[in-house]
């Protein structure tokens, strides 16, 4: 399966509804993880080029056709995708969306599934919209073919081939829930946002638009952007430190009248280009950042979710983690960055141990910098002063 030529075919015209880069056109990259059972269809996702991949994973059932999990925009070119595996192993069956809260899977899923009608769509529990809570029918999910997850697995239409277990934490106004799916035949878990790991080179997507990459990667506004491996390799190091800190510490923003006195200078003034606004600069050290973050691509649970999500309910958290680590599984598609990623359930049940009082030490327990969390700490503290976030409850 190619990804097309015709520009035409990567329109989405309800961009608008989550204005996220690459807006009104988006590429779709589809690649087979096991042969004739698994595949995944990758596009882009950020803000300011800060780009990574969202992916839908898509799985053949043991009595034929398929089950979608994710699913992303609804292109022509990713339709005509998911239609060749329709015509060898059978209709779309399932449709999952395994988040409550992640407005960028969450977008897709109407549009998705009135392209194929004859699927069931299954939500996760305790779905809510901000800054409204309206019905999922209002955000167009299908009303008649739409059902939340049967709390029992073993109920699901499809638990031959699947096994999954939900975490949902309450967070006041809204539940944080991940649902992870265990496909059996193949050892796979698929999860959304609860892990990821960040591979040192480009993702295969940015083949189809190396330029975030190459706008990253330059040391000032006066420098051109040019095409080559170093630079794309040093565009995605330095957006994967955006993308997972916000605000790494190797990270300096120059102060708006330099940024304005370099963007005058820019050999680029295209709208393309931000009209010459790069106002970063990065300090020497910022590879010693990567690296640790990096760690030669290990499992690990983002800072954000360290930091604001998942100490609201620890026990809870270790739970579902615990019972997930019971399942036999070699490896894991997530959402985002990297995948598939080799890793056992020893090692997933490691990288939740920043929850326990006393954890072990182990590659995936490595805590991240202290220096690149900080932005992201300073975050919860101002969101704790304005009472919009909860203080964390004790570790386990």
């Amino acid at each position: 399966m190619y990804p097309s030529n015709n520009s035409k075919d990567w329109s989405w015209p309800f961009w608008p509804v989550v204005p996220l880069y690459p807006y009104s056109r988006r590429r779709t990259l589809c690649q087979e993880i096991v042969k004739d059972t698994i595949w995944t269809f990758e596009q882009f996702h950020g803000i300011l080029y800060t780009i990574v991949p969202i992916r839908m994973t898509v799985i053949k059932l043991t009595g034929g056709g398929l089950l979608v999990y994710a699913p992303v925009a609804p292109t022509i070119e990713c339709v005509r995708m998911v239609q060749e595996l329709v015509c060898k192993h059978g209709e779309v069956k399932y449709i999952i969306l395994p988040t409550s809260s992640g407005l960028e899977h969450k977008v897709f899923v109407g549009p998705f599934a009135r392209c194929f009608p004859q699927a069931q769509v299954f939500v996760a529990p305790h779905q809510w919209s901000f800054p409204l809570n309206l019905p999922l029918s209002w955000l167009g999910f299908p009303q008649k073919r739409t059902s939340v997850l049967p709390e029992d697995a073993s109920l699901a239409p499809f638990a031959d081939d699947f096994e999954y277990e939900v975490l949902d934490i309450n967070l006041g106004r809204g539940s944080f829930v991940e649902v992870a799916f265990l496909h059996k035949r193949s050892h796979t878990l698929l999860l959304t946002d609860t892990i990821i790991s960040v591979a040192e080179n480009p993702p295969a997507i940015f083949e189809l638009d190396p330029y975030p990459l190459l706008f990253h990667a330059r040391e000032n506004a006066l420098q051109p952007i040019e095409d080559n491996a170093a630079n794309r390799l040093q565009g995605w190091q330095r957006i994967s430190l955006f993308a997972i800190y916000f605000r790494p510490s190797a990270l300096e923003v120059t102060k708006l009248g330099e940024s304005f006195r370099d963007a005058v200078k820019a050999p680029d003034h295209s709208r393309k280009a931000y009209f010459g606004l790069y106002p970063f600069r990065w300090q020497e050290n910022w590879q010693q950042s990567f690296h640790a973050l990096s760690a030669n691509g290990r499992p690990f649970v983002a800072p954000i979710l360290q930091t604001l999500i998942l100490p609201q309910a620890p026990q809870q958290v270790l739970d579902w983690v615990n019972k997930v680590a019971t399942w036999d599984f070699h490896q894991i598609i997530s959402c985002h960055f990297d995948a598939p990623i080799t890793v056992s359930p020893r090692q997933f049940r490691q990288a939740f141990s920043f929850l326990e009082k006393q954890p072990s030490v182990s590659a995936e327990s490595q805590p991240l910098l202290e220096e690149d969390c900080k932005f992201i700490k300073e975050l919860e503290a101002n969101l704790l002063k304005q009472g919009i976030a909860t203080p964390p409850k004790e570790k386990v």
